[in-house]
Parts: C-alpha cells; structure tokens; sequence
C-alpha cells in the first residue's frame, strides 16, 4: 500500500487518501457507513490494481479512518463534495466507481454530478441508495426529524451506531429509488441473497430505475451482506477487470 496523503477542502477539512497512478480509469473505492479505506475490499481492489499497473484512488470521508472530523457532521452531500474534490485532484480522466453499502448510494450522487463522459462505469457491492427512507421505521423517521440521534446495536463491532439528524435529513433529500436515473455508463451489481442489512430487492429495482441499458444485477444466493469471503473478493476483482479494462 502507498502512504497516506491528505486533500485539505477550501474549509480546512483534511481528507486522507491513498492514489496509485496507472494506466486506465481510475477506480474509486467509496466505502460504506462508518468504513473507511482500510477495509478488505478496499484494500483487495488497491493491490489488484497495483499488481497490474492501473490507477486506484482510496479515501475516508471527513470523521472516518485517518481524515479529519467528526462523524457527527457527516451528511452525504458532505462526503459527496469530498470525493468529487480528490476526483477533481487527482483524477484527470475517466473514473470508475465502486460503492460498498452507503458507497454505492454514494456513487450514484457522485457519478449523477460528474461531467457527462466521465464516468466509464460503475459497481455496487450491496449498494443502499435511500435508506433513510427504507432502513427507517416510521417511529424512528419522526424522531429523527425532531433532532434526536438514534443509536442502534452494531453487528460488525463493539459500539452502537449512531444515525444522526442532519444525516438522515440529508439522505432523505438525496433520494433516487422514485424517478429514472439519469446515468448511462455500463452498472455491476453484486448483491448477497442473505444480507441482513440492505435488502437484495433494492438492487433489482436500482437496476430497474438506472437508464443505462447495460446493467446486470449478480445475486449470490449465500451471500451475506458484507461480501468479503475469497470468493466474494475475487467476484468483485473479475467485475472491476471487466468495467476498468484491465488486461492479464
């Protein structure tokens, strides 16, 4: 892996990255909620692209991993003008996107804002586009929008995770699941069949929302939500080969 640099945005937030220059679009790793760079699929897409000699970009949005902040601030339309700030930094030339969980609704608004032609494709691993809205109980939406913070058990560590307002509002204004999606580059989409968490339903209908006619939806039937076994690693390295162009 290559050493950590930091991207400052006009307001002083240091937003850490790791960039390996190379040959072909640059793949865009955008991680899911509470992640950060250093994850397996991350890491696995990093030194597969190093290996070939392509161009990788990993960052932590403000408040995660290595970046500044407090994940307390954190919106979607934050983390959004982040990506597209490295992307603009760092980025010169086409882009792939691959999103993981909250990533993969991340994508769509970074890719929805790029200039068109920029984007030479995108992957969702589990992608969760509007789940303030579906994730949400209706009991828990209205007390969200009274400003409470919910806290909920966290399967994948020790702490509870936290859902803020101003997140969740600001993930309510960024819905996309109700209206075509105005992008047309080629979409991957892997999706466990026994993800506790996102529903694999909701890639079928982002597939069906997408305008792009070369989507394909990939269900792993024992698949769960993270897609992180060997196998799982080595699907998603074959399917950014395949939308990246990478040879060998």
């Amino acid at each position: 892996m290559t050493e950590i640099a930091f991207h400052e945005m006009p307001d002083g937030r240091r937003i850490a990255y790791r960039f390996m220059p190379g040959a072909g679009p640059t793949v865009v790793f955008l991680p899911g909620y509470k992640s950060d760079m250093a994850g397996g699929k991350a890491t696995a897409v990093f030194e597969a692209a190093r290996e070939k000699g392509e161009s990788c970009l990993l960052l932590d949005y403000s408040g995660c991993g290595a970046s500044s902040g407090s994940f307390a601030h954190g919106t979607l339309s934050r983390w959004r003008e982040e990506v597209l700030g490295l992307i603009e930094a760092r980025c010169p030339g086409p882009v792939v996107l691959i999103g993981s969980s909250m990533g993969g609704w991340l994508m769509l608004l970074v890719a929805l804002a790029l200039a068109p032609g920029r984007v030479a494709g995108l992957i969702g691993v589990a992608p969760a586009p509007d789940f303030t809205d579906w994730g949400t109980p209706g009991e828990d939406q209205a007390r969200l929008a009274a400003g409470e913070t919910l806290w909920a058990e966290n399967p994948y560590g020790p702490e509870p995770t936290p859902t803020y307002a101003a997140f969740w509002a600001d993930g309510q204004a960024n819905r996309l699941l109700g209206s075509e999606i105005a992008l047309d580059c080629p979409v991957r989409l892997l999706h466990g069949q026994q993800d506790p968490d996102v529903p694999w339903a909701i890639s079928l209908r982002l597939a069906e929302m997408l305008r792009s006619a070369d989507v394909q939806t990939i269900l792993l039937k024992d698949g769960d939500h993270r897609l992180s076994r060997e196998a799982d690693i080595a699907l998603l390295l074959d399917t950014v080969a395949a939308v990246a162009g990478w040879s060998g």
